[in-house]
């Protein structure tokens, strides 16, 4: 039998550092990273997307970022398509590959190999669903789900409308969105976890969308909103984006969009700590208000040599 391809994966909420580590680790194991968040795939969607600068990313082979244009889409299933097939080739070329992000569904799907079904999309429904929600409100779309599928509707947040019109559509289209694994994963993946503390996690999140402001995250939103992204692409439903398209239209003011982005940012936080505890198998490191990434990866290094998935003295920082 032919022995797994090991991934080495680096998750946790958002604003814990996760690129700082996988830049690190890769270095010191001669590895590359695959991007496991679903919006680094977006060109030119860098500051509201803490996409890696290309200093960060110096020295150190990256994937799965700036591979579609804003008004394109990629899925789940993309992503665990492209993903499986950069495992495969960098195994066979010798290097680790090392995924580094924080959607959650997208790193379940590839680690526990889910399969999903096939349904094609459905443009009239679709606007007619959009439709029905405008008239009646988010709410009563979702109860619309949850008549169906009662199990996919209470995983989907109600005002999640393009996730939930996808759900009804599959329905429609008589496919079924519940997802199943494989019992046996296909790789020997080894998960690490970065959290801390709520209220220092969340001062973090403040502290990093001011900077984002003063670096141009309203002035970059603002290029793709004139240039006429649809507000409602995938790109554009984005943290950061989608509060600043209200405050370009006139719905909020500066000060209240940067306060909505903060917020929906800690909300996205609280989101993704809940889908990493249907991962027991994650290794968690807690980390404290200003970590020293060289610290934690030589914790991580530690770790996985003592769980034999390096040799010893294979990684050095």
């Amino acid at each position: 039998m032919m022995e797994k391809p090991k991934v080495l994966v680096i998750a946790g909420p958002t604003a814990t550092g996760k690129t700082a580590c996988g830049i690190l680790l890769a270095k010191a194991l001669g590895g590359e990273i695959i991007s496991g968040d679903s919006m680094l795939v977006f060109r030119g969607m860098d500051i509201a997307t803490a996409k890696p600068t290309p200093e960060e990313m110096a020295g150190v082979p990256h994937h799965l970022i700036d591979i579609r244009d804003p008004d394109e889409k990629y899925t789940v299933v993309d992503f665990q398509k492209d993903a499986g097939e950069l495992i495969h080739n960098l195994t066979q070329q010798g290097h680790l590959p090392i995924v580094v992000g924080g959607t959650g569904l997208y790193l379940r799907a590839l680690i526990e190999n889910y399969h999903f079904s096939s349904v094609e999309e459905s443009e009239p429904l679709r606007q007619e669903l959009n439709s029905f929600a405008d008239r009646n409100g988010n709410e009563a779309l979702h109860d619309r789900l949850a008549a169906q599928d009662p199990a996919m509707a209470a995983r989907l947040p109600v005002g999640d409308r393009r996730r939930v019109i996808r759900a009804l559509e599959s329905l429609a289209g008589g496919g079924t969105v519940s997802r199943e694994r494989d019992r046996e994963f296909p790789y020997r993946a080894f998960v690490f976890g970065l959290t801390m503390p709520r209220e220092i996690l969340y001062d973090r999140i403040n502290r990093r969308v001011d900077l984002m402001v003063q670096e141009g995250l309203l002035t970059e939103a603002e290029r793709f909103y004139r240039a006429g992204i649809d507000p409602d692409a995938q790109s554009m439903k984005s943290i950061g984006y989608r509060q600043a398209v209200l405050y370009f239209e006139g719905k909020y003011t500066r000060e209240e969009c940067i306060a909505k982005i903060k917020q929906a940012t800690r909300n996205f936080a609280k989101r993704q700590i809940t889908w990493y505890k249907k991962m027991p198998y994650i290794h968690w490191i807690e980390l404290p208000a200003e970590p020293d990434y060289k610290v934690c990866a030589a914790q991580m290094l530690a770790l996985l040599e003592k769980e034999h998935f390096i040799e010893k003295d294979e990684g050095s920082l």
